[in-house]
């Protein structure tokens, strides 16, 4: 057990890349196959899961703490600009959507949410668009919400708020907010 690269303490807020915001609850040593493992126990209250991570693992998967005020700051202006919207097969972007939210890089999802949000005064969301897109933002509010000490629904709102001043922007049919 000398990798100790990542060190997480019982109480601190985490981002497994997989299932967004958790809270490491305990630290749990447990004997599998023969071997002693160190554990963190992870609790990820919206989906009421508990996951365990061993140790030595943590850093290989992608668990990190909770982003930097300089990197929230980067996704939330990256929610200011303008969409950019491929005109590739939605298949495909759906997929490139999926894996920039399982990467837990928060300005990938904020790239994502942005991207996917539709104003008030635009066209329909498919239902997979729409799928994507609420995944991205419980992810983004999520992370929000624990570095700003708020619920997710205040952080999903204070999102919701950006990107509607950013439509208003660039919707030419509309003047500037």
């Amino acid at each position: 057990m000398a990798a100790k690269a990542l060190s997480f303490d019982v109480g601190d807020y985490v981002v497994y890349p997989k299932h967004g915001v958790g809270r490491v609850i305990e630290l749990q040593k447990q004997e599998i196959a023969g071997m002693q493992l160190e554990l963190y126990v992870l609790r990820f209250e919206k989906e009421k899961m508990t996951l365990r991570v061993p140790t030595n693992k943590a850093e290989s998967v992608g668990m990190r703490k909770l982003s930097s005020d300089k990197t929230l700051k980067e996704a939330l202006d990256t929610l200011k600009g303008k969409p950019k919207v491929k005109r590739t097969m939605w298949s495909r972007r759906a997929q490139e959507y999926e894996a920039k939210i399982n990467s837990g890089d928060l300005v990938s999802i904020a790239e994502v949410v942005r991207d996917l949000f539709r104003a008030d005064d635009q066209p329909e969301q498919s239902y997979s668009e729409r799928q994507i897109f609420e995944a991205a933002a419980s992810r983004l509010a999520r992370e929000l919400a624990a570095m700003e000490e708020i619920d997710e629904k205040a952080a999903l709102e204070k999102i919701l708020e950006i990107l509607r001043k950013a439509a208003a922007i660039y919707n030419k049919d509309k003047a500037p907010a």
